[in-house]
């Protein structure tokens, strides 16, 4: 029997013309488990004083658990992610999530510190699933709603992203940090279960080989620059998202402060405010807004950085530093996403991969060197270096045409 081509597979897909809006409750699922999925990135946060008193490391290598997972996580997209333009994901997103519960289990039981490193890079590794999961919802969706359609499963991601810190620090007060992990492991058994019985089939785009895929993505890189550009713009957002949130723990637990580990869940908590900025993005970039907005989000988080550095000891200034990034990074995120989406529709998975590895290696990278910068220069100089790249970011924008080679989001 002939194999399909390329070409026959994508006639067999529906058109997006043709496309219905996919039902409620199946955006719903999608995104409470990407929120779910992508909250095992998170935990960790504003847990590391709790995690170094445990494993009787410093502050500097307690934050190298954060780095490791979110490095974990880009080293996903570019190997496993461009697998869901050529594997049925159904069946792709219930091996990774059951491969996760595995991970979880091993982080909660790691007797050092070196074995909870080497479960927190499976786990970073196989949490990708969240960023299947959002291609996924844009083939679901047609053209006129698509950027509505990612933004509401986007909201529940960026949901779980915020409030992942909020649960850890609530369950760790009451039981252990091991508990969170856990819990997390018993909670993607289910989620394995309860995708790979509610989704829709979808047909793969692609039958070419592995490899070949993956240097198709690079491919991607080199052909597209509207992808490398916002690529770099979420790396560098995120990047001080990261250095905000892994530092903001020792602000709190500080001689400012002195909130326990539930003060620090509540704090965090208010970053959960941000989230509701991601269905109006996804209304932005349905009405060609993505450029103009983008400009607004990078200012946003150069104030928000500014306003935490004038509110070192104003838990309310804090408070709203903390939204405002929230904020920012979420709205760069879906337009970004909008962007690419645009730009090949047999090749949104590994558009995808792309995209969300080179930002999340500006993850890695900011909570790292925000670790560094609090441990030698203390609040200002990590308040510093985060209004630094947001400044930097807006620069790089306005070279951005608005017609020619370079797309407009």
């Amino acid at each position: 029997m002939a194999t399909p081509s390329d070409s026959d597979i994508r006639a067999a897909v529906p058109t997006e013309e043709a496309a219905s809006a996919p039902p409620g409750w199946l955006v719903l699922l999608l995104a409470v488990s990407c929120g779910l999925t992508v909250a095992n990135l998170y935990y960790a946060q504003p847990l590391l004083a709790a995690l170094g008193q445990s494993f009787h490391i410093d502050e500097v290598a307690a934050g190298a658990l954060i780095t490791v997972t979110q490095l974990g996580y880009a080293a996903g997209m570019l190997l496993l992610v461009p697998l869901g333009d050529r594997t049925e994901n159904r069946r792709l997103i219930a091996i990774l999530l059951t491969v996760t519960t595995a991970g979880l289990i091993l982080v909660g039981t790691a007797p050092d510190f070196l074995v909870l490193l080497a479960a927190a890079l499976i786990v970073g590794v196989t949490s990708v699933v969240a960023q299947i999961l959002v291609p996924f919802a844009a083939d679901l969706a047609p053209d006129h709603i698509r950027g509505r359609i990612v933004g509401r499963v986007m909201s529940g991601l960026l949901v779980g992203v915020l409030l992942s810190r909020t649960l850890s620090s609530f369950l760790a007060e009451a039981t252990s940090w091991r508990v969170v992990y856990l819990i997390s492991a018993a909670l993607m058994a289910a989620l394995a279960l309860a995708l790979f019985l509610a989704l829709p089939r979808r047909a793969p785009t692609t039958r070419i080989p592995y490899g070949s895929l993956l240097r198709s993505t690079a491919g991607l890189v080199r052909t597209h620059a509207q992808l490398r550009r916002r690529a770099l713009y979420q790396a560098a957002m995120f990047g001080v998202f990261s250095a905000f949130w892994t530092t903001i723990s020792y602000v709190l637990t500080g001689p400012s402060f002195h909130y326990s580990q539930l003060g620090v869940g509540l704090f965090a908590l208010v970053g959960a405010g941000g989230a509701g900025i991601a269905p109006l993005a996804g209304r932005w970039a349905d009405r060609g807004l993505g450029r103009p907005m983008t400009a607004a989000a990078f200012a946003a988080a150069a104030l928000a950085f500014t306003l935490a550095g004038l509110g070192r000891h104003s838990v309310v200034l804090l408070a709203l530093a903390g939204v405002l990034i929230d904020m920012a990074v979420q709205t760069t995120m879906i337009l970004g996403q909008h962007a690419i989406y645009r730009l090949d529709s047999s090749a949104r998975a590994r558009l995808n991969s792309a995209y969300i590895a080179t930002f999340f290696v500006g993850g890695a990278l900011g909570s790292q060197f925000g670790s560094v910068a609090y441990h030698a220069g203390g609040w200002t100089a990590l308040t510093s270096f985060g209004a630094a790249f947001p400044v930097l970011a807006l620069l790089f924008w306005a070279t951005e045409r608005r017609g020619g080679r370079v797309a407009v989001a």
